[in-house]
């Protein structure tokens, strides 16, 4: 069959870089994906069209992790690929794996991936002969997908009126409902202006969601619970519409309070046929983004799938879908589902469904696009395991605002045991620049396990092993989400980050188990370095042999001091003694400390590197294996990550730790009567001028960092002394952008 196969690859007979038409009758072909693993049958039937689109020259309109993704599974079909890029782009991962590169203006996006006319121009002047749009940017224009189809080329997803309709939120709605499927209660239109909807949200009745009729993605999304919040939930949410799709259009619709997001993926091909695929949660939101979505859900009976799937093909027959789709319901608690939109392309999350099926999205995607049947009908589809997705994002993840910078150290997580179950999808690498113009996504960090516990544990040992350095990154919060009793038990909806974390994500607690971890790594590293500090000093090699091992140290008594944020800082009396015979990368220590009996260490730690490797030997106990990483080298101490939370530690002596209670603390400053620029971004807009008096809460400026809005408030009342910047301008994390007087405005007493 080999044999077979390799023939039918010279004689054009699948993809290669020179033909993209089936020129046989009947052929099997192996299916391969972009990751190892398959767990059904590895044979996809295809059948010949004779009006088969020939495509060996693909264009990718898109950037970061997603271009990277699609040029990988182009090049594994043998097809040529040309990415187009933004002057902030000119040395991205997608630049360099693509065969050609097309260089489409300023990084500004309305300058470069929204510039419909530069790129239809870049299609046109490399002659490619298909596009595919990844997602975001230009994937869901109607308007687009007619440009490309009057120069002849074709567009890898829906066709033109099947994206026009479900594209728009208002009429997809409007469709669904004809369609036979459940949707949630609102108005049947476009709102006008504030006013109106104002006015729809008193008839629907509170809480009630202002979202963007032609995007998605969590952009241009607002919940209202009151008049004031639908009145600048309205502002915003247009904004944010205009500046990410360029459509202000808005819906209001009745809020679904409490329920979980549960998505069904579609694969429809251009003969009728048309299939739903596992579904997908997604339930752990910030501001409407999902941050982490697994496969299957916990939710879901077999019964509840198989109607939501029912529903979702009725909708995309009823309007001729063909390509990958997703429909995506909210679901309540009695597992009653109402459709939310139908997003008309590949969706972010797509990996996990990868995962469980063994299918791959985007080469179904481009054979779809080349007039190809499905290979499959619906009782042939199966799923296997369980997957988890993380979202990596360069972003304070207490208050989700974004970062930028160059990642300086940069190692994504792998699988020691089974490669297949750790998946990075990123298009970055180290000395990446994170810029201020787009989404602040590192990467999608995927896991598999044969259930969904293992699964789980798959994600915590590479979040832990996960290298991030340069920019401020959610890691704590995805590495908390994911260990936590709530989540492992699956019992999550979508307000799941707010009841856990109502005053902010501050990061992990310790509590006695991973304050006795950290404690001990921290005498251990503390320790490791004393020995070198020694060899050095004595003139000695860093590896030592016969007589002079026994003149190392060997045993300490000390007090690790550690930061712990919000809980303040712990002190901890540890006494830390080295079993090993000779000084390696791995040696063994026993540690004393928190009421544990001693305790053996088993820790691999190349000095200053970023990662120890402890193995915890507890007598009477079950071995327990950790990672955590070594960040930095302090003034005083050093930087440990344990748990996916910084920790700044400082290790002392007994006496050092007697004296430290006479060292006086070096005061705070007084920031309250300035307004900093909470993340580098753009003015939007100024609500004072100089001299304005304001109360507590009042907006004072709007400030906009890659594509999301952020509304400035008044921490106190005050009067304005003076403003620093102007709207259009620029500003830096920390900026000074206004500044009040030092006292607050006297109120005049009420003499009648």
């Amino acid at each position: 069959m080999t044999a077979q196969i390799s023939a039918l690859r010279r004689s054009g007979a699948c993809f290669t870089a020179n033909s993209f038409i089936l020129n046989q009758k009947h052929i099997r072909l192996p299916h391969t994906s972009i990751y190892t693993r398959s767990f059904h049958s590895s044979w996809i039937t295809l059948y010949n069209n004779p009006k088969e689109t020939k495509i060996d020259y693909g264009k990718e309109t898109n950037r970061g992790e997603i271009a990277v993704r699609v040029i990988r599974t182009a090049k594994k079909m043998g097809i040529k690929t040309v990415a187009i890029y933004s002057d902030a782009d000119t040395r991205s991962l997608h630049v360099r794996l693509a065969d050609e590169a097309v260089n489409v203006g300023p990084a500004p996006t309305n300058q470069s991936y929204l510039n419909l006319p530069v790129i239809l121009k870049a299609v046109k002047d490399t002659g490619a002969q298909a596009v595919h749009p990844g997602y975001g940017f230009l994937s869901e224009n109607s308007t687009f997908v007619k440009a490309l189809d009057e120069i002849g080329v074709t567009f890898i997803g829906p066709g033109e009126d099947a994206m026009r309709a479900m594209g728009d939120k208002i009429r997809s709605k409007l469709i669904a409902k004809a369609a036979g499927v459940n949707v949630i209660p609102g108005y049947d239109g476009v709102c006008e202006n504030a006013d109106h909807a104002l006015k729809i949200a008193c008839e629907i009745g509170y809480p009630v969601m202002l979202k963007a009729s032609g995007g998605g993605g969590g952009k241009g999304m607002r919940i209202a619970w009151n008049d004031r919040e639908v009145r600048e939930g309205f502002k915003l949410a247009t904004q944010e519409s205009m500046s990410s799709f360029g459509d202000n259009r808005l819906l209001v619709e009745k809020y679904v309070d409490n329920p979980r997001h549960i998505e069904i993926q579609i694969l429809g091909d251009k003969f009728g046929n048309c299939v739903y695929l596992p579904e997908r949660e997604c339930s752990i939101q910030r501001r409407n983004q999902k941050v982490i979505e697994e496969a299957p859900s916990t939710h879901l009976n077999e019964a509840t799938r198989n109607a939501m799937g029912k529903q979702a093909i009725a909708l995309a027959k009823n309007v001729n879908y063909s390509s990958a789709g997703t429909v995506e319901f909210l679901v309540d608690a009695q597992r009653n589902f109402y459709f939310l939109e139908m997003n008309t392309r590949l969706q972010v999350e797509h990996p996990i469904t990868e995962y469980i099926t063994g299918l791959d999205l985007v080469e179904q995607m481009i054979r779809i696009a080349a007039n190809q049947r499905l290979g499959f009908r619906q009782e042939d589809i199966k799923f296997h395991g369980w997957a988890i997705e993380s979202r990596v994002y360069a972003e304070d993840p207490e208050k989700y605002l974004p970062s930028i910078g160059r990642l300086s150290k940069y190692i994504e997580p792998v699988s020691l045991k089974d490669k297949s179950k750790v998946r990075c999808d990123s298009g970055v690498v180290e000395g990446s620049e994170i810029s201020i113009y787009y989404d602040p996504l590192i990467c999608k960090l995927s896991t598999y396990g044969e259930t969904r516990d293992e699964a789980i544990e798959v994600m915590k040992r590479a979040l832990d092993s996960y290298v991030i350095k340069g920019v401020t990154h959610n890691v704590p919060l995805l590495r908390e989400v994911i260990g936590s009793p709530r989540f492992q038990s699956g019992l999550i909806s979508t307000k799941f980050l707010a009841e856990e974390y109502p005053t902010g994500f501050k990061g992990h607690t310790l509590n006695q188990k991973s304050l006795f971890h950290l404690a001990s790594v921290a005498a251990l590293v503390h320790a490791k370095r004393d020995v070198r500090n020694w060899c050095w000093g004595e003139g000695k090699e860093a590896l030592l042999k016969g007589n002079q091992i026994g003149k190392a140290p060997h045993k300490w008594d000390l007090w690790v001091r550690i930061n712990n944020g919000i809980a303040g800082v712990e002190s901890v009396p540890v006494r830390i003694e080295r079993k090993s015979e000779n000084l390696q990368h791995t040696d063994k220590f026993e540690v004393k400390l928190l009421g544990y009996p001693p305790t053996l260490i088993d820790a691999s730690w190349p000095l200053e590197s970023p990662l120890i490797d402890a193995h915890f030997q507890i007598p009477d106990q079950s071995d327990e294996k950790i990672t955590v990483q070594y960040l930095d080298p302090l003034p005083v101490g050093f930087r440990l990550q344990h748990l996916g939370t910084k920790f700044d530690i400082t290790v002392y002596t007994n006496r050092q730790h007697e004296l430290l209670k006479y060292m006086i603390e070096k005061p705070k400053r007084d920031l309250t009567k300035f307004i900093l620029a909470p993340m580098p971004g753009s003015v939007i807009s100024l609500a004072v001028k100089e001299g304005d008096e304001v109360s507590e809460g009042a907006e004072l400026a709007v400030v906009e960092a890659m594509k999301m809005q952020n509304v400035l408030r008044a921490a106190r009342i005050g009067k304005v002394k003076k403003i620093y910047v102007k709207p259009g301008d620029a500003v830096a994390a920390d900026e000074v952008m206004i500044e009040f007087e030092n006292d607050a405005p006297k109120k005049e007493k009420n003499t009648t």
